[in-house]
């Protein structure tokens, strides 16, 4: 038993030595080599490292995996096993490509290649893997069209490459991240009895660890694009190698969540370049690069980098847990299969939360100025052509949204959908309802500046409109009356809230953002720290006015101080009261206070004892204040 054990595991640890023991020998090396050569990445601007290192070691690493996998096939005559429904001389193709790829890195490597010039070079790679090498999606989608598999394998293997290209920016970021993906990748195949597909996965994990050993911080040599490049085409491309029908967990769902890291971080990376891009071309005084392919600080391990305080380590294994908390959910699919789903909802939850928490201070902020700019473009032909489009918006999502409550109610009250209910139910209840909209002159008020009033009339247009749309229904020949008054007030109270809520959402949108910005603001040295004194209507308006200045922020509410002792605690906006006027030293002295706003009605004399109390911290004391005054000619 012990020997056929032996026997079983003696192919896969053989090429795993054997890749690590020649890339561990050849890194050294080549790292010397590249030194020579020029090849050296010196300090700077967006440079973590604090002394020029040879970049391009990656050339190790695919002559580490290409010599062991070349010894496996010379020793035991055997090519390693991927797929019996793929033509045996696909291994070869995808060697070569890999070997292209590589080459192609390597270059960039020594002459810095233009971006767009390196990605057509990817893409060309990647459509030969679907084109020459024969290999796609439609293993596992047999019935998938010929253009959407070349499309999806393209992009799929472009995007791959690309992911681990820009993830490379810690010391054994990328190369720890490979290995925890291609020892995911082998561990769900081992799960499904296809452990002949394995070998090129240990080959490459073998030759990762050894790299690890000198990439790992402090790292002595880097991958370069030729390491990043030929680690990001492997693991794209090893799992289109092993797809059988039916096979998506392991053919797509493990490699998928096994990338997950580098590929959130380019998925971020272009939507913040883009922001950026558009933000510069419509503010020709922004002083950033606008160039969607021009690279950044802002990448994942950039944040966390400077989150943990320069310390690489860190960061690093903060990004490896992730990754292996999201190959962990992938192998415990395989495992479980038909309970699958929850685990793909726990892990999509989770991310999530980390995905929102990560991009509010880059990504949404920029999103933020982009439509701040466009709301206060003060171009009249733009200005026209927004108040024409706001009637006709509000009118399609209202009749939109009216059938869309239509269905749910039903569904809610488990009413029948039947004919009768489409062709003269449906119709009664949005006609009516959309009526009374128009004759409350709901389609003629400006919600920007709406009022509690508007949110009334809007609420009675939907009751009125519920209940004329069921005495019509009541009345129809044939038609369905099975609750039919549950239905009335269901579909009234609904169809209110939804069609309030896009009304809302402009006021919803600033709040996020100005929360997103005092974020933002918090990390920065340069801003004024403000204490607001009172918490009524005076506060609310000071608070708008910094919200509605967002882009052009210098300042942030660190707290609320008001008389009312009742209020300690409460937030307010999003602000806490934190005391009285009598604590307010204490309060200033714990906030880092650098000014304090006073925003709320006083007597002179009161307004003098506050200045009093106030003289000591030293802060400065402004007043925000909104009156009447008489204008005399």
């Amino acid at each position: 038993m012990i020997t056929t054990m032996f026997e079983k595991i003696a192919p896969y640890a053989s090429v795993f030595a054997a890749s690590f023991a020649i890339t561990f020998i050849l890194t050294p090396i080549v790292r010397e080599l590249n030194r020579k050569i020029g090849m050296v990445d010196k300090p700077g601007n967006r440079r973590i490292n604090t002394k020029p290192i040879p970049r391009g070691g990656g050339l190790a690493l695919v002559i580490g995996v290409a010599l062991s996998l070349a010894g496996y096939v010379a020793i035991t005559g055997n090519t390693p096993t991927i797929s019996s429904s793929l033509a045996p001389s696909m291994g070869l193709k995808v060697f070569v490509l890999g070997i292209a790829i590589a080459a192609l890195g390597f270059v960039d490597d020594k002459f810095s290649l233009p971006p767009l010039g390196k990605l057509v070079g990817q893409l060309a790679v990647a459509f030969l893997v679907w084109f020459w090498a024969g290999l796609g999606f439609r293993g596992v989608f047999p019935s998938i069209p010929v253009a959407v598999d070349c499309l999806a394998t393209v992009f799929w293997v472009a995007g791959a490459v690309n992911a681990f290209n820009l993830i490379d920016g810690l010391d054994g970021l990328a190369s720890g991240l490979a290995l925890i993906a291609t020892l995911g990748m082998a561990g769900s195949l081992f799960m499904v009895n296809n452990g002949g597909a394995t070998i090129v996965h240990f080959a490459f994990a073998g030759s990762l660890l050894a790299f690890l050993r000198y990439n790992y911080n402090p790292a002595s040599v880097f991958l370069g694009d030729c390491g990043s490049m030929f680690i990001g085409f492997t693991i794209s491309v090893l799992p289109l190698a092993v797809q059988t029908q039916g096979s998506f967990l392991v053919s797509v769902g493990v490699p998928l969540l096994a990338m997950g890291v580098p590929i959130f971080d380019t998925s971020l990376a272009i939507v913040r370049r883009s922001l950026r891009h558009l933000i510069v071309e419509r503010n020709a005084s922004e002083t950033v690069n606008g160039k969607v392919m021009t690279a950044d600080s802002d990448h994942l391990h950039h944040r966390i980098l400077r989150a943990v305080k320069l310390n690489q380590r860190k960061a690093a294994w903060i990004l490896y847990l992730f990754a292996l908390f999201l190959v962990g959910v992938g192998l415990s699919s395989v495992v479980l299969k038909s309970n699958a789903a929850g685990l793909w909802i726990i892990a999509v939850s989770i991310a999530s939360i980390v995905i929102f928490k990560d991009i509010s201070r880059v990504e949404l902020f920029d999103a933020g100025r982009l439509l701040n700019a466009f709301a206060r473009d003060n171009n009249r032909e733009h200005r026209r052509t927004i108040a024409k489009l706001a009637i006709p918006f509000y009118v399609v999502f209202d009749v939109l949204a009216l059938v869309g409550v239509f269905f749910i109610c039903n569904w809610a009250l488990k009413i029948g959908m039947s004919r009768v209910e489409l062709r003269i139910a449906l119709p009664l209840r949005v006609l009516a309802v959309f009526v009374c909209l128009m004759a409350l002159n709901i389609y003629r008020t400006a919600w920007s500046r709406a009022m509690s009033s508007n949110y009334v009339r809007l609420l009675l247009a939907c009751v009125f409109g519920s209940a004329l749309g069921s005495a019509a229904i009541y009345y129809v020949p044939g038609a369905d009356h099975l609750e039919l008054k549950a239905m009335t007030l269901a579909y009234a109270m609904t169809s209110a809230v939804c069609l309030a809520l896009v009304r809302l959402a402009r006021g919803l949108v600033r709040d996020v953002f100005y929360a997103i910005d005092c974020s933002r603001l918090k990390g920065r040295k340069d801003v004024s720290r403000v204490l607001v004194y009172g918490s009524g209507l005076r506060y609310r308006a000071f608070r708008r006015e910094l919200v509605r200045n967002t882009s052009a922020n210098d300042r942030i509410i660190v707290g609320i101080i008001d008389d009312d002792f009742l209020m300690r605690g409460q937030y307010i906006g999003g602000i806490r009261v934190m005391g009285t006027l009598s604590q307010s030293p204490e309060i200033i002295n714990a906030l880092n206070v650098d000014s304090v706003v006073i925003a709320c009605a006083m007597r002179p004399e009161w307004l003098k004892v506050v200045l009093q109390v106030l003289k000591p911290t030293g802060v400065k004391v402004t007043l925000f204040n909104f009156s009447e005054k008489e204008i005399k000619e």
